[in-house]
């Protein structure tokens, strides 16, 4: 019978996650010793090990609780009324869809909607592809990073600090920062990445902006050595995934985001 636990050895949450890295890309990240010390650990886990993970992320100001379920999705509703007494009043969540009711008896669930785990498959477009008008972003570029998602990308998961990793790319006109791409999560030691915090001026969109930004992200991760790229998409912006699909992303899964607090 599969019991609910609490895990604290890295070797057995990345042994779980390679088995499918893609969907757990977010997990993998989070080993490193970056995001390591803000992340909590559950488990469904039986004589033949882990059968199901969730992830608590309390380094952003509102907790991240992500649980993609494995087959079968009746173990992460196990694990997921395991986990009632023991999660914040307020958090956001990334929830199989099939899974998520289990919260709704205890929370108040506010959905936005419905969104794409993505991979990058195909390497040969990305390589082919132009990206030379973006630029490397640092440290030093916060103010215009900061002004720019307030403009176009109001309420993201923008946490400075990632800026740090030298994983953030934009494409200017003169002084003006128009569109920018970066990572939610990157690992040099565990070759993974999650893309992040793409977006671009609302007055200049439909022009590649974007595209280019990413393309050039996902180059200098392939350099790095980076072996899984991934992101997640809403699935009603057709133009994001189009973009990724040039790009050579190809879907993974699907899963929901909601808001969830006390009822």
């Amino acid at each position: 019978m599969a019991g609910f636990v609490t895990l604290h050895s890295k070797d057995e949450v990345e042994d779980f996650c390679r088995r499918n890295p893609y969907l757990h890309i977010y997990a993998l990240g989070d080993l490193d010793d970056f995001f390591w010390p803000h992340t909590i650990w559950y488990a469904l886990r039986d004589q033949r090990g882990v059968r199901q993970l969730a992830l608590l992320y309390t380094g952003c100001t509102l907790p991240t609780f992500l649980a993609y379920a494995e087959q079968p999705v009746e173990l992460m509703r196990d694990l997921l009324r395991g986990l009632l007494p023991y999660l914040p009043k307020r958090f956001y969540a990334h929830l199989t869809q099939s899974a998520a009711d289990v919260l709704a008896a205890d929370y108040r669930m506010v959905s936005h909607g419905n969104y794409h785990k993505m991979a990058l498959s195909g390497r040969q477009s990305l390589a082919d592809f132009d990206a030379s008008l973006a630029e490397a972003l640092s440290v030093s570029d916060l103010q215009d990073v900061q002004a720019l998602f307030a403009a176009s990308y109001p309420g993201n998961f923008f946490v400075p600090r990632m800026l740090e990793t030298g994983f953030y790319f934009g494409v200017r006109r003169g002084a003006d920062l128009l569109s920018v791409a970066g990572v939610h999560v990157y690992s040099r030691k565990y070759k993974v990445a999650a893309l992040g915090n793409i977006t671009t001026r609302p007055d200049v969109r439909g022009q590649g902006l974007a595209t280019t930004a990413t393309a050039r992200l996902c180059q200098e991760l392939v350099r790095d050595g980076i072996e899984h790229i991934g992101l997640n998409v809403n699935a009603d912006n057709q133009s994001a995934v189009a973009c990724y699909k040039k790009l050579g992303f190809e879907w993974i899964a699907d899963y929901g985001e909601y808001t969830v607090s006390t009822l």
